[in-house]
């Protein structure tokens, strides 16, 4: 059990959070690995250039991360008014899918049978930094 009273243990839990600017989509209604295509053109990119990929992307996963792309970057400059940051200076520092729910639901076939179709979701993240 940890040491120290509640509000202790909130402070000591916050100061090693992530302070970078971020965005996260939940449950979002695409497989992990049709999202990584997508993320895996815009990792390391400059903001300006990831939305510019996203945007003429023919996978139906570049408007989820076209929107949440948006949305991180928003957050950068609405919710860190000390860093000043802006969207000129920001780049795609970490971006991931990670597993979520798998909807079951079966797909009746020939002689009375019954195969599984499974409908995958993920949890997408992006992480944005500024350039040094």
């Amino acid at each position: 059990m940890a040491k120290g009273s509640r509000s202790q243990i909130k402070r000591e839990r916050n100061a090693q959070k992530d302070q970078r600017p971020s965005a996260k989509l939940s449950y979002a209604r695409v497989s992990v690995q049709k999202a990584c295509f997508v993320l895996d053109a815009i990792r390391g990119k400059d903001v300006q250039t990831a939305l510019g990929i996203v945007a003429y992307n023919p996978r139906y996963a570049s408007t989820l991360i076209e929107k949440l792309l948006k949305s991180a970057i928003a957050n950068a400059e609405n919710n860190y008014p000390d860093k000043n940051y802006t969207a000129e200076n920001l780049y795609v520092a970490e971006c991931y899918a990670n597993k979520g729910p798998t909807m079951k639901r079966i797909r009746p076939r020939a002689q009375g049978r019954a195969y599984r179709i499974e409908k995958r979701m993920s949890h997408i993240t992006i992480v944005l930094d500024e350039k040094k």
